[in-house]
């Protein structure tokens, strides 16, 4: 049964052990280059039931203003997922972006479910997991492309043995967009302040629109980057990864490898895709499934993210001694190191195939499974089915390879059984007008499209387009003056920017900018007079590549 959007009518009495709570500042759990503080803030497990007793503690943050005339108030922030932890993010905007704290204090939280962020070597103290038994999952290498019935059924039982651990636990109904809305507004209440300003980047704009919508009274001005289409689907935004990811793939990476590796790729893009499948077939013969090779084209929206790909593909479908001839500069090929050593431990010119197939080509599994990733994409808004998705994975394959075929058979919401205990609300008009949509045009893990759906259909929305960008997630994370420039005055002068256009920055390793067809494109020829300032600067910040490449992985 569907509750009303309504917040609950319980006795301030009930609420009063949350609302009256005060937090204790004292020190994180991880580093920073800024000062920042950390609390536990305690909240009811259930938003519509806070006299049931049951609680939750999540981790805040905060990093004071740093402005002689006082705050402006509070930014909170989030880096989207569902999932991500978030405490570690107001001090690396604070460094980035010093203006915006100079009049902000920046605040973080990791969400309900996610624990509290400490070390990255490590599970989250208190992060909430499904674990799944090793005897539920598939046993041997998997490859989506092969539609024979024994391999689709192995394909599904990742997704069918996740989703039953995670429906097992009782919290699970608790673990959603509408309750974590409700933490965020104690949050404010317990900052003394009468409305939030937010930034927040993919699933997070899911969250912050959420929030507008249900606290309307309580939204300053809010900054959706990289978005899904919040006025709709959640999960039509993960059904349409592998389109997205395809057109970025084709129209964008693969251009840019053959300029910048044409001994590995070739001069065309045709021949790109031929070294692509080559890699492939290596890592077929090394024994790594055919899953893990394309999974490193899905929702690749990071530079470092995009090196990474290069190396790989370099040390997988070349010979070794590829990557040492490449007619790279000197800062270049400290780029291709500083990527290789984080992720492999040497030099670029030293790895192998086999340092590569040693580190599973790079990906991430989902096992012991987190709850919070799984709880809120399945558990926001009713699912579709196990036979919908492997539908959807016929349809979709023979269109976008690299990650149709995998997309539909992994769905981990596919074999969801538990219906939503709330329904959410879509943004309301009077809340528009304090809205900033930012969207990159290639964007592989929250098309320029779902975003301009949401947009559609809240007329009055501020936007900015960012031409030609193939990353995710754009404020101070692409070194884009133009971006940058626009979304802090928006949040620190509350400056509307009616369909504001921004190119984009250079890709990796280049040093100009190589203009793509696209949506945007069409757009322009109707609004040929809106094009915003092209003013750009080359990421050198190790910083915004870090942020970046965590943003993107957080929303895979």
């Amino acid at each position: 049964m569907i509750a009303t959007l309504a917040p609950p009518a319980t006795a301030q009495t009930t609420l009063s052990p949350y609302t009256e709570q005060k937090l204790d500042w004292g020190a994180c759990g991880f580093q920073a280059e800024v000062p920042v503080e950390c609390a536990l803030m305690t909240v009811p497990r259930d938003w519509a039931d806070p006299a049931s007793g049951d609680e939750l503690k999540v981790q805040v943050s905060r990093v004071v203003a740093t402005g002689e005339d006082g705050s402006l108030g509070i930014v909170v922030t989030n880096p989207g997922g569902p999932g991500g932890q978030g405490t570690d993010l107001p001090a690396a905007l604070a460094q980035l972006q010093p203006e915006l704290n100079a009049g902000y204090d920046l605040v973080g939280m990791d969400p309900r479910g996610t624990g509290r962020l400490g070390s990255y070597e490590e599970l989250p103290k208190d992060m909430l997991t499904c674990e799944v038994p090793a005897g539920r999952l598939p046993d041997g290498p998997l490859d989506a492309r092969d539609r024979s019935p024994e391999s689709i059924a192995e394909n599904q039982k990742t997704a069918r043995a996740i989703a039953e651990a995670c429906q097992s636990l009782a919290v699970t109904p608790y673990i959603t967009t509408w309750q974590t809305a409700h933490d965020l507004d104690l949050l404010r209440s317990l900052f003394g302040v009468d409305k939030i300003n937010y930034v927040g980047y993919s699933y997070g704009s899911w969250l912050g629109a959420k929030y507008a919508s249900m606290f309307p009274e309580h939204a300053g001005r809010m900054v959706l980057d990289s978005n899904v289409d919040w006025q709709g689907r959640l999960m039509e935004d993960f059904e349409d990864f592998p389109r997205m990811g395809q057109r970025q793939i084709d129209d964008v990476f693969l251009p840019w490898a053959t300029r910048i590796a044409p001994e590995i790729f070739g001069e065309t893009v045709a021949e790109a895709r031929a070294a692509v499948e080559r890699g492939r077939e290596v890592a077929a013969e090394y024994g790594i499934d055919g899953n893990s090779y394309d999974g490193m084209f899905i929702g690749n929206g990071s530079q470092t993210g995009w090196v990474l790909t290069l190396l790989v593909i370099g040390a997988m479908a070349a010979d070794e001694e590829a990557l040492d001839g490449l007619s790279l500069s000197k800062e270049d090929r400290s780029i291709l190191d500083r990527v290789s050593r984080d992720r492999f431990g040497v030099p670029a010119t030293k790895l192998t195939r086999a340092l590569v197939i040693k580190n599973n080509l790079g990906q991430d599994d989902y096992l012991p499974a987190p709850l919070t990733r799984f709880a809120v994409a399945c558990g926001d808004q009713p699912t579709e089915t196990t036979e919908w998705y492997q539908r959807l994975s016929d349809r979709q394959g023979p269109r976008y390879p690299y990650g149709g075929w995998q997309y539909g058979l992994s769905e981990v919401c596919g074999p969801w059984t538990d219906e939503p205990l709330q329904e959410l609300p879509t943004l309301p008009r009077e809340v528009r007008d304090d809205i900033l949509v930012v969207q990159g045009e290639f964007d592989p893990q929250t098309s320029y499209e779902q975003a301009m759906q949401a947009v559609r259909k809240a007329p009055g929305v501020n936007v900015v387009r960012v031409d030609d960008s193939p990353f995710h997630g754009q404020y101070a994370i692409q070194g884009n003056y133009c971006v940058d420039g626009v979304v802090n005055n928006f949040l620190i002068n509350g400056s509307a920017t009616d369909e504001a256009i921004c190119s984009s920055v250079p890709l990796p390793l280049e040093e100009k900018i190589h203009p793509v067809e696209g949506p945007v494109d069409d757009y322009l020829d109707d609004h040929s007079d809106g094009r915003g300032g092209s003013l750009v600067q080359v990421v050198d910040s190790v910083l915004a590549l870090l942020l970046g490449e965590r943003i993107s992985r957080l929303n895979q």
